[in-house]
């Protein structure tokens, strides 16, 4: 059975808490509020600011938060962290998390020799992927999604149109827009991708 949508919380940028029957899953918070249900995981995709916050991690933080993320996050963050690189998985707390590749193909953002991440878990049967900070890129012709959470703000990731893209090569049940309606992206962004994605749309309001 699949996770309802109302248990994944856009936190705004591209923070998510997902929030399973027996775990809860944090994904780059940042800017997040006070007084959020503490982790079971912590996953972060890579080492920039917006994505990689000390600050909120400790918000959730508590004694056992497993905190995962790529060689480039472990260094930069003063809280014990696991490694992980594309391609590998882990289970954690009775849940599949796979670290797929996220990168930029025409900008200079985010390298691919930098193995930042997305991830795929795997929550109450139902595949979630967070695609992190990317273009629209062939491995993403390789994943299997009930549920893609994608970048669409453009300037540093995808834009709505290659949004589109990826969603319609994955064809998950659900794709949520994120990446929008901060640094970069806005509502009109998240409105175009609605209107030209194959797959259902879900526009998440900021929790």
């Amino acid at each position: 059975m699949m996770i309802a949508i109302d248990k994944i919380h856009w936190l705004g940028h591209a923070s998510f808490f997902i929030e399973g029957l027996t775990v809860k899953v944090y994904i780059d918070p940042y800017q997040i509020k006070q007084g959020l249900p503490k982790a079971d995981i912590v996953l972060i995709t890579h080492q920039h600011f917006d994505h990689c916050s000390a600050d909120d991690v400790r918000k959730i933080y508590k004694s056992d938060t497993v905190i995962i993320g790529p060689k480039s996050v472990v260094r930069a963050l003063p809280l014990t962290a696991k490694t992980i690189k594309p391609k590998e998985i882990l289970q954690v707390r009775g849940i599949t998390v796979e670290a797929v590749y996220a990168y930029n193909i025409k900008k200079s953002f985010h390298p691919k020799s930098e193995d930042n991440l997305g991830y795929i878990v795997d929550v109450d049967d139902t595949r979630i992927y967070h695609a992190g900070d990317t273009d629209y890129i062939p491995e993403m012709k390789d994943i299997k999604a009930d549920i893609c959470l994608f970048p669409i703000g453009g300037t540093y990731t995808m834009d709505a149109k290659e949004a589109c893209q990826a969603a319609d090569a994955i064809n998950p049940k659900f794709v949520i827009p994120m990446h929008w309606g901060s640094i970069v992206g806005s509502s009109k962004d998240a409105e175009e991708f609605k209107k030209n994605c194959k797959p259902e749309v879900k526009i998440l309001g900021k929790e």
